[in-house]
This record gives structure tokens, sequence and C-alpha cells, in this order.
């Protein structure tokens, strides 16, 4: 539990309990202000799971609480972009959160679906190492010796996954996919770490800072609020800064969804720190 932790309350108060967890922004009302004063001039954008839906063992039992995707539906209307920015293929984080007036980036940056789009668009930067990791998994590892070391691959297109989130000796399952890791980097791919996961990437300058970077410059955007959970949210949070100090973003607020299991790391990057998505609702009500 996060000191100072939210739930969904009444604004004043909730502002009041997040003003005590920041030390870089220790006035929460004002860092929400660019964005509450210039909707249409300001974006709002956020991870899924551990941000919007509680973390569950296994990522297909996740769900993004009706109210939750309401709320979001209501920033849609309000604000000039409101998207999510995920680890998931971009048409699984529509399907999970419900509400396709978002824009969705999915694979951590690697692919995009706007607004009513019916498919989604690889990033240009992918073409040619699209197969770079299924390759590799072909050729490195034994799926029957992964599972007995308790691992669970995930496909993703051009990223694979590694989840060991509920094995019987967690440990182990990790030390397994470190050496897979090694490896992975011998063969000129680029391992990423998460929560209980390890996803394996193509070496490609993509994620999920330089993905929401591209949205706001596109639509000119002054002011952008992120909120994530998990160490990939961690280039949001860098690329936000990066544009406020080269003056391409007015405003940044960078807001972290705390939990025993989080990352330092991310904390340490973040303007504000709530305590898990209902905490993290509560700030998107303030912006309603």
């Amino acid at each position: 539990m996060c000191p100072g932790g939210l739930g969904v309350g009444h604004g004043a108060a909730i502002l009041d309990q997040m003003a005590s967890t920041s030390d870089r922004a220790p006035d929460v009302k004002a860092l929400l202000a660019p964005l509450r004063d210039d909707p249409a001039s300001s974006a709002i954008f956020c991870d899924i799971d551990g941000t919007l839906a509680p973390i569950v063992e296994r990522a297909l039992d996740a769900r993004v609480p009706g109210q939750t995707a309401e709320v979001l539906g209501r920033l849609a209307k309000r604000y000039a972009l409101v998207g999510c920015l995920s680890g998931r293929p971009a048409a699984q984080a529509r399907q999970l959160v419900g509400r396709d007036e978002l824009v969705y980036v999915g694979n951590h940056g690697f692919e995009r679906m706007m607004p009513g789009a019916g498919e989604p668009e690889p990033d240009p930067a992918l073409r040619g190492h699209e197969e770079s990791v299924a390759a590799f998994i072909a050729g490195h590892v034994d799926l029957a010796e992964l599972e007995h070391a308790g691992l669970r691959l995930e496909d993703k297109g051009p990223i694979k996954a590694l989840h060991w989130r509920g094995a019987a000796d967690e440990s182990a399952a990790e030390a397994r996919a470190r050496s897979l890791a090694t490896e992975a980097i011998g063969c000129n791919l680029v391992p990423h770490w998460g929560r209980k996961v390890l996803e394996i990437r193509p070496a490609v300058e993509l994620n999920k800072g330089t993905a929401l970077a591209e949205l706001l410059e596109q639509r000119l955007i002054a002011a952008a609020l992120y909120g994530g959970d998990d160490l990939t949210d961690v280039d949001a949070f860098r690329k936000l800064r990066g544009m406020v100090a080269a003056g391409d973003l007015d405003s940044a607020a960078c807001v972290w969804i705390g939990s025993e299991e989080g990352p330092p790391e991310v904390r340490a990057e973040a303007d504000v720190v709530v305590d898990g998505p209902a905490g993290f609702v509560a700030v998107l009500r303030l912006l309603e």
C-alpha cells in the first residue's frame, strides 16, 4: 500500500491526498490545471494492466471495470486525445477497454489503432524485423522445457513474452528467463523486463515514449498526462519530460499507479503516486 493511497471520492479530498505523496510536484491541483483549463489542446494517455485493470495471474483474465471505461469515454469527448499505450496488441487492448473512440498503441509502440480504425497499423520502423524474435524462439527454445520451467510463452506478433506469475517456483522460472534474455542479446534482440514477465523484442527504437511523442506532435498537443505502473512506462514519463525541456510541450503530468511489487524506478520518475487502479480512476475523474 502506498502512503496517501486513493479511492474514488470527493475531488478536493483526493487532491489533498495526492499532494502528500509527491516531492516533485507538491501542488497536484496546479499539476492538473493545464489539462483542465485547455482540454482542446491536451491529451490523456495511460497503460492498461495494473493501471486501468488490476493485475491478475493470467493476462486473459484481466478486466477493465465498466465505470472506468465510461470515464474514459467521457474524457474522449472533452480532450483532444485520449488513449491507452499497452504491451498488449492494439486490437486486444481495444477489446479489453471497450471504447472505440480512444487511441490504442499496442506492443509498447510497435503498432497503433486510431479511433474507429478497423485494423492496427504497424510502425514503419518494424519493417524487416517482423519475424526476428520468432526465429530466435524457434531456434533456441524447447517449448516443453519452457513449460516445465514454469514459463508461459505469449505470442504478440513481433514480440514474444515469457510470463512466470503463478509458477510453482517463480524464482527458478525467472532464472530461466534471465538465461534466455542473455541468449537473446547475443542474437541482437532486446530483452525488456516487467512485473514477472520478460519480453523479447526486435532491435528497433520503438517504445511507449516514442509512440506517445509522435501522437502528441501530430496533434500539436500543449499539455499531457500519462499514467503507468511498470518499467516500460518510464519511457513515456521520460519522453514527456524531454518534450517539456525542449519546448515541444508546455506541461506534463506523470502518474505512477503504485503497488507492493511496483518497480521503484517508476515511482522515482513520477510526479504523483496513487494506490492501484482505483486511485488512477480518481485522477481521471478530476479531469472530467
